[in-house]
């Protein structure tokens, strides 16, 4: 929980973390939003990990249970949270049921 909330408050940056306003439900609604964006990033943190294991795999290297079991999806370093973000809405992702399962050795 402490590696969750440590990623999560990085994304809270604005302000330092602090809630300016005394009214409740904009607290509610700040806390949620910074959690559903964490939440976001790991989710996409493990796509983009299992994606990288299966093209390991996928070269020869054997994957071990043991190994992914240390990696964590709390990664921040490609994250940029100053800048411009583009959205392409004509390419459709790959399903993850598509992609297949991790074969462990």
């Amino acid at each position: 929980m402490e590696a969750y909330h440590k990623f999560a408050k990085w994304f809270f940056f604005g302000g330092f973390g602090i809630i300016s306003k005394n009214d409740p439900i904009e607290q509610e609604k700040a806390i949620k939003y910074k959690d559903l964006i964490a939440n976001a990033v790991v989710f996409q943190n493990v796509v983009d990990l299992t994606d990288i294991l299966r093209n390991l795999q996928k070269d020869g290297y054997l994957i071990h249970r043991e190994d992914v079991a240390m990696i964590s999806p709390y990664i921040t370093a490609h994250v940029k949270r100053f800048g411009d973000y583009l959205i392409d809405m004509e390419t459709v992702p790959t399903s993850l049921d598509e992609m297949g399962n991790l074969v462990f050795a």
